[in-house]
């Protein structure tokens, strides 16, 4: 028995070292933030660098790192898109998960979460069920926290059980 009352023999594995917690390293600033993902989603993200410039409209499957300019649409209903630390989006962007580093010139709408971090800018209106700005984020426009379909009409009452008969 050891001096804190255990035997030897616990919290140790079958070679008698005991085991090892690992943690993840801390984020660093202006990073992307990456979803856990199942074994079956596989690790598709796709990036688009600094030196890309596109116009029109860009719609995909897979999240999406933004470096570089995009001028026009960005719709990826599905997926987490986000606007790196040298990005610029002068779009209407629609994701399901959106996280601003860099700039974003028009309106956002995520269908689970919007987060501009520290260094991120956005000049437009934004929607989305929850909202993270951190301190030194600049948003201009209008925030709009909408709740997502399925929770709206769970939340909603029943019109016969609302109010009842006036007369």
């Amino acid at each position: 028995m050891s001096r804190f009352g255990r035997s030897r023999d616990e919290g140790t594995t079958e070679t008698g070292h005991a085991p090892t917690t690992t943690f993840a390293p801390p984020r660093p600033p202006g990073s992307p933030v990456r979803p856990e993902r199942s074994a079956d989603q596989g690790d598709e993200m796709a990036n688009i660098g600094k030196s890309i410039s596109i116009k029109g409209d860009l719609s995909g499957n897979e999240d999406l790192v933004i470096e570089g300019k995009v001028e026009g649409k960005v719709e990826l209903p599905n997926n987490q898109l986000t606007i790196g630390a040298n990005g610029l989006a002068k779009a209407e962007v629609h994701a399901k998960t959106v996280i601003v580093i860099g700039k974003v010139a028009g309106n956002v709408r995520g269908t689970e979460r919007i987060e501009i971090q520290a260094t991120g800018i956005v000049d437009g209106d934004v929607a989305a069920p929850r909202l993270v700005v951190a301190e030194g984020a600049v948003l201009n426009g209008s925030i709009q926290m909408t709740q997502k379909p399925a929770v709206a009409g769970a939340l909603a009452p029943p019109l016969a059980a609302a109010g009842g008969s006036k007369g």
